[in-house]
């Protein structure tokens, strides 16, 4: 990140990435949903906050998100080379979909999704690329946040973390098609009603330092994993780093 990104970044908890998904990619990737859903209803869009896993094995559109050529190089900058990917999963929401409460925050304190700084050098324990596939326009809900929560020194009131009212100080982040909400899992987020005119599509990518383990993760390398095995042949040298396991290993640095 350059010296203003990284600011921003500390100050708010977040960042849009504009176009990180260039225009026929996120094409090629809406018709795979478009053409899964004519099988499957879950791929239609659900009117809650339902998640669908193991995305790398959707295409190499999805693969390709795993190091991200824009967004690698800042995830480094704030988890550093000893990094790894920890799970994604994508939502897809109905017009009129549920909203998800807010979640993370900087207390009660979570040593799995922590925010630090010291000494000019981010600390983080778990941080999200989350990519637009459809528009998020102004008002329409989606990702919600309060910018700074991920270094607040009490407990944000139930009834605006749980969206019993509306709150100004609960900012919905609008997004083009293509463009990444990079923020960390310390910041008081979450999902609010969805009211776009269209579905809501969003992949939700999750990176942590080499050593944590935070969710469930589909991808260990094994001959028995048909996950893993279905797109073991396509992994590139800095893919195949990103989906080691959790480990304490000076040498594994993500190219």
């Amino acid at each position: 990140m350059n010296e203003e990104e990284k600011y921003l970044f500390d100050l708010n908890g977040y960042l849009v990435i504009k176009g990180a998904i260039a225009p026929d990619a996120v094409a090629r990737m809406n018709s795979y949903i478009d053409t899964q859903a004519e099988k499957n209803d879950e791929f239609k869009g659900q009117p809650g906050n339902d998640k669908l896993t193991s995305l790398f094995t959707w295409g190499p559109d999805f693969l390709a998100l795993l190091d991200q050529p824009t967004l690698l190089p800042m995830l480094k900058s704030i988890l550093g080379s000893h990094m790894r990917f920890d799970h994604d999963y994508a939502i897809l929401l109905q017009p009129g979909g549920d909203g998800l409460f807010l979640h993370g925050g900087g207390t009660p304190y979570d040593a799995s999704q922590y925010y630090h700084v010291h000494k000019d050098r981010i600390y983080c324990g778990l941080v999200v690329a989350a990519y637009a596939l459809t528009d998020v326009p102004e008002g329409a809900g989606g990702y919600g946040c309060i910018p700074g929560s991920h270094k607040s020194n009490f407990k944000c009131p139930d009834d605006i973390s749980l969206l019993h009212r509306d709150s100004p100080i609960v900012k919905q982040v609008p997004a083009k098609a293509g463009d990444c909400i990079l923020f960390t899992e310390a910041l008081q987020h979450g999902t609010l009603p969805w009211k776009g005119p269209g579905p809501r599509r969003t992949v939700f990518m999750k990176y942590s330092p080499a050593h944590l383990r935070w969710g469930p993760h589909n991808y260990d390398a094994s001959p028995s994993n048909p996950v893993y095995t279905s797109i073991a042949p396509f992994l590139n040298p800095t893919q195949q780093v990103l989906l080691d396991p959790p480990l304490v290993d000076g040498k594994r640095r993500v190219p």
